[in-house]
């Protein structure tokens, strides 16, 4: 059992998103075992068949729990987005005089596609929100092994797997999951196959400019549907999209984002490559350690309550920087991510170069080096060390 970074407060109701696997069941249960509460786990057929022909029934468990306590009631929805109509419930629950001083929710959720549509009203103040996603290097602490976590990736039940066959069934189930579950079951697509292609394409472009009329070329889809499934792989909270830097918020959509699948065990299952090892000092080494940094920051940022923006910056010669931090009330960092242990010095001038370019900035190069230095004004950093000064040393993340 590894210790959470996500930490919802206690004083309100709150969302739990995250994607299937990640551990938002048992990081409730663990969170409210000494709470008063009760359960409604929407998982089980037949309590979401209930509350959906009649979603008044949930006030009638709320009340009859209360009954045999006066201690405050805490009532956990495992996987609300089943039934959506729901949220309209608990809203009013939530209003009603004699209830709303007494009763918090926790509702779960691995999908905000249908929230955006069925339940955006709780989520002005009424209930919190809070992202959980898989286990970052802070989480598994001692546990942490770089190749591993670049094979595998970080879900828990990938990190608790007795053996790399059991991992590797895991995943590869892991979309056949999420097909039944989120895609077939909600109606999210009306063919199947074009979906599949999409998701081996998607993992093939994964961390590259968007090329959308390319995809659909290669998925036989056409542009608009490329758009709409990247849309649904974010909403299903499978990956997200990192935007290219701009000043002006307006010219940052003039250039193509980036996606990033949520995890680098699930990319490497859809690639079709679990069996292969993964060398350093290879090109794919290279790729799923940038990809493992820019989850970290991801990550801590929602965990720590940061707030800070996160984009790349590509120059029309290819020079290009991994990722651009903005901090709130700090300089802007400037992260080149290398694998390597000794980055090249025709990197680092790279770096010095367009740092010039960005005022209030500092130009960071996280890396696998045991030693910090600094070249041309580029701090050579480890990379855990990097997370760590970037972040801030009150976050105390390393």
């Amino acid at each position: 059992m590894y210790t959470r970074l996500c930490n919802p407060l206690s004083t309100r109701s709150f969302f739990l998103f995250g994607a299937r696997g990640t551990g938002k069941t048992q990081l409730v249960r663990s969170r409210f075992q000494q709470e008063n509460h009760i359960w409604i786990d929407l998982l089980r057929d037949e309590e979401a068949i209930e509350l959906m022909r009649n979603p008044n029934g949930l006030e009638q468990r709320i009340r009859a729990a209360l009954k045999s306590t006066k201690a405050p009631l805490w009532v956990i929805v495992d996987e609300v987005q089943k039934v959506p109509s729901l949220l309209d419930e608990v809203h009013r629950l939530l209003e009603e005089p004699d209830l709303h001083d007494i009763i918090k929710f926790a509702l779960t959720g691995s999908s905000a596609r249908k929230l955006k549509r069925g339940g955006a009203n709780l989520l002005a103040g009424r209930a919190l929100l809070n992202y959980l996603f898989p286990l970052t290097y802070r989480e598994l602490d001692d546990h942490f092994e770089l190749n591993q976590v670049l094979t595998w990736g970080t879900l828990p039940s990938v990190v608790n797997a007795s053996s790399d066959l059991e991992r590797a069934e895991y995943l590869r189930a892991y979309f056949s999951i999420y097909l039944k579950e989120e895609i077939k079951e909600e109606q999210l697509v009306r063919k199947l196959d074009p979906f599949l292609r999409f998701l081996e394409v998607a993992a093939q472009v994964n961390g590259e400019p968007l090329n959308y009329a390319r995809i659909g070329r290669d998925c036989q889809i056409d542009e608009k549907q490329v758009v709409r499934y990247f849309q649904i792989l974010e909403d299903t909270l499978i990956g997200f999209f990192l935007q290219p830097f701009h000043e002006s918020i307006r010219k940052r959509q003039s250039v193509q984002p980036k996606f990033y699948l949520f995890d680098l065990g699930v990319k490497r299952s859809l690639q079709g490559i679990l069996t292969s090892k993964i060398t350093s000092g290879s090109s794919e080494y290279g790729k799923a350690f940038e990809q493992l940094i820019i989850l970290e920051f991801i990550r801590l940022n929602y965990y720590l309550r940061m707030d800070f923006r996160f984009s790349f910056f590509r120059t029309n010669d290819g020079c290009e920087v991994d990722l651009i931090v903005e901090r709130p009330g700090k300089k802007r960092a400037l992260v080149e991510i290398k694998s390597a242990t000794v980055p090249d010095i025709v990197e680092i001038r790279k770096l010095s170069t367009i740092g010039a370019s960005f005022p209030n900035s500092v130009a960071y190069i996280l890396c696998n080096t045991r030693t910090p230095s600094e070249i041309a004004g580029v701090r050579i950093l480890p990379w855990k060390v990097g997370i760590g000064e970037i972040f801030g040393e009150g976050a105390n993340v390393v």
